[in-house]
């Protein structure tokens, strides 16, 4: 019986560039190498793509690009060809699969899923439509809203439009509230303004980061989130609880808890956990979501559930929230992404 041959992804044109690399390390690691061939594709942060020979405890470190392990390769857009094309050598590298272990911009967003459609490629995670709504914190809000289930009330920016504009239409807004780019991943360039004299070096950073920015209200709750896994018949993990001390779920706090704290389950009776569980797997399936995806909410002192943001590709190594909400329900780290690739083949 022939390997599947699958292309794991890593690094990228992205602020979460190095967040990547941990990730497809501990996929990588973890994917049964006697069931396939894997097929490291390293993207720099300039966006060039190379087929990686190396030794992969490089990529975590950061030391994967180098002459003696990488060719410079591209994607070909003939579908006939099904796979990559090494530049220097004009020699086809034929894969079954492609995994895009990449976060925010330029992996997350529809735009890497997009080529490998087009290439007639099959992706492992959520395809284009759905990575680019789920990316676009105003549209996926927008069409959530639509079928029912609560968001925070917010407002769209486009750039250059000004500031006086903007305190106009958000008057309504109780501080504090939160500044965000559009199309942002891991919370850069997010802020959460206490009085309106923060209000403008918040807007100026979101704009570093999208040409479009929300101003939403907060939400007097907290966080919670649920891994969902499947396509017709939806698996989903427990859900998990983030304890803030202060401020907001920021990059420093989801990569090193310095003030936080994550409960698994979350500090909830299972009749509130399976609420929340049901309105996870409505969102995943109203964003048409595929494979894995991480859905986020907040929990109000109400017992309302208010719809957050999708991650299409979340932390993917052995200690990441979404592994380990599956973990408690019996399912380890190989397991999970056996099951990822199970959903494709």
């Amino acid at each position: 019986m022939n390997k599947l041959t699958i292309a794991c992804l890593f690094g990228g044109c992205s602020s979460e560039y190095e967040v990547s690399l941990v990730s497809a390390t501990a996929v990588i690691n973890a994917i049964n190498k006697e069931k396939y061939n894997v097929i490291p594709i390293g993207i720099t942060k300039e966006g060039d793509f190379y087929l990686y020979n190396g030794p992969i405890e490089k990529i975590e470190k950061d030391e994967w690009f180098s002459d003696n392990y990488c060719k410079k390769i591209t994607i070909s857009s003939n579908r006939s060809d099904h796979g990559f094309i090494i530049i220097d050598e004009g020699k086809i590298v034929p894969i079954d699969l492609a995994f895009p272990i990449l976060h925010g911009r330029n992996g997350e967003d529809g735009r890497l899923q997009g080529l490998f459609e087009l290439a007639n490629i099959k992706i492992i995670g959520c395809g284009m439509t759905s990575s680019a709504l789920c990316m676009d914190k105003f549209l996926a809000h927008e069409l959530v809203k639509n079928h029912g289930i609560k968001v925070p009330i917010s407002y769209l920016f486009h750039k250059h439009i000004s500031i006086d504009t903007i305190k106009d239409k958000i008057v309504n807004l109780s501080y504090p509230i939160f500044v965000k780019p559009v199309k942002a991943g891991s919370s850069f360039g997010i802020t959460k303004v206490e009085k309106i004299e923060q209000l403008i070096p918040a807007i100026e950073m979101a704009f570093q980061y999208d040409k479009d920015i929300i101003i939403e209200e907060a939400i007097d709750g907290f966080e919670v989130g649920c891994a969902v896994l499947g396509n017709i018949d939806l698996l989903i993990g427990e859900v998990d609880e983030i304890e803030l001390q202060d401020g907001f779920f920021d990059f420093v706090e989801k990569y090193n808890l310095k003030t936080s704290k994550i409960h698994l389950p979350a500090r909830l009776d299972q009749k509130e956990r399976e609420r929340i569980k049901k309105v996870a797997l409505e969102i995943y399936q109203i964003l048409g979501c595929k494979d894995f995806a991480r859905v986020d909410m907040f929990y109000t002192k109400n017992k309302e559930i208010v719809f957050n943001e999708v991650n299409t590709i979340p932390g993917c190594t052995s200690h990441s929230r979404y592994p380990s909400m599956l973990k408690e329900i019996g399912y380890s780290f190989p397991e999970v992404i056996e099951k990822w690739i199970e959903l494709e083949k």
